[in-house]
This record gives C-alpha cells, structure tokens and sequence, in this order.
C-alpha cells in the first residue's frame, strides 16, 4: 500500500521521545526522513534551541496532539526520557495526547514490568533517585506501553517497520483533522443556536422595537427638516423677486 503524503502541511506536531544517544544517528534519522518527505510535521530535541533549559521539551509536548514513544534497551536508563514519559501519561490520561509506543527490539512485557535488559537500566537509573519519582516513572511505563503500538522484532526490515509507522501517524492526522473540523462546526453551531435565541427573546424584540421606532422617528424629522429647507428657499427666491 502507497502512502499518500498529507497534501498540506498540518498544524498538529509529532512529538517524538527516544534514546538519543542509542537511536539518534541510525533508526530515528531514518524515520525523520520519511516523515519530512512526507510533510508530517514533527519536534525532537535536535530542534530546540541550544543553552536552553531541557524543560522546554514539556512545553513542546503540551503543543504536540500526537507523541511518539520510541521504546529501545536504554530508553529506561534517561531521566529525561522518563520525566517526558510521566509528562506524556498525565496529556494522555486529560484526553489532550494521543501516544503510541513503538518497541523497538524490546518486549512490550519487559517495558511495563521493567525486566530483562530494559528493566536492568532502568533500576540502575532507579537506585539514584526519589521514591516518588519511581513510582511516577513505572506508572507511566505501564500505562503507555498497554496502548496499541507497533512493535518490531530482532531481524525484521526496519524500512517496512518505518512505513507501518508513518500510515499510523498519518491515520491519526487525519483522525484529529476530522475531529477538530467536528469540534468547530459543534462551536459555530452552538453560537447560531445561542444567537437564534437570543433574537426570540421578548428583550431582543422590545429591544429591536424601539430601534426601529427611533430610526422611523430619525428618518421622518430628517424629512420634515428637508421640507423646511425647501419651504425657507422658496420664501427666500420669492422675496428676491419682489
């Protein structure tokens, strides 16, 4: 099945959450690829602005309606990556983020029970930090990784697994395109509605009443003002003629 590319450039960014140093320069550059050839819009941290503080990531999720999770062995072992996670659940679970996981030569189950070698980093990165953090950071692992998502396996074509991701994020455009379009015809009819209303009410016509009786009013002593100065000219040009 051919991808067809969006045949505008939309305002809804991807968020794209992955393990920089693991997947910057190999899979997520070839997936940065397709998706530009493809005019999907989309933010990762290369984008952001260098000095700034990392927090700025969050503000770039709040903005995104679509993020990707890109779940890899040493995703778990950043910080960064799980505070994004936890920021990401808290959008998802406010119906604001749509998230979908991509395992990337990692089991779904090891994702959300933190065992084998993404659960190994994932302790490791757990013994130095604050119980309530780690509560936060498995909350989130379990909650994203049981969304539908798109796993691939150990020697499987990642060119295809790319393609597979790009018709679901494109699918999911789309899906938030309608659903925006729904949402302002909702908007615009709830304020024809109101508008409607508002006309029918006994103040709006009392209301209309007395602007149209004050506009007779205006336009009969414009009227009567005319005729006055017709009457003085007239009285004028006889005098003269006298």
């Amino acid at each position: 099945m051919r991808i067809k590319p969006l045949t505008k450039v939309h305002s809804h960014r991807v968020f794209i959450s992955f393990r920089g140093d693991q997947l910057r320069y190999s899979f997520v550059s070839h997936l940065l690829d397709v998706f530009e050839r493809h005019r999907i819009p989309f933010f990762v941290d290369k984008n952001e602005l260098r000095g700034k503080n990392l927090t700025n990531l969050f503000v770039r999720i709040k903005e995104s309606k679509i993020a990707l999770v890109i779940f890899s062995s040493r995703y778990a072992e950043s910080s960064w990556c799980m505070d994004e996670l936890v920021k990401m659940k808290k959008r998802a679970d406010k119906g604001k983020l749509h998230v979908i996981p991509i395992f990337y030569k990692v089991r779904e189950r090891d994702v959300r029970r933190q065992t084998g070698d993404f659960g190994d980093k994932f302790w490791a990165l757990a013994k130095a930090s604050r119980g309530n953090q780690i509560k936060e950071w498995m909350e989130a692992l379990e909650c994203i990784s049981n969304k539908m998502g798109l796993s691939l396996r150990d020697k499987s074509s990642e060119a295809d697994f790319i393609k597979d991701i790009v018709k679901e994020v494109v699918k999911v455009l789309a899906t938030i395109g309608w659903e925006d379009t729904e949402h302002q015809y909702c908007v615009n009819l709830s304020k024809n509605k109101r508008r409607k209303m508002h006309q029918s009410s006994p103040e709006y016509k009392k209301k209309n009443l007395e602007n149209s009786h004050t506009n007779f009013s205006n336009a009969r002593g414009q009227e009567e003002q005319n005729q006055e100065v017709l009457i003085f000219k007239r009285t004028s040009s006889n005098d003269s003629s006298s």
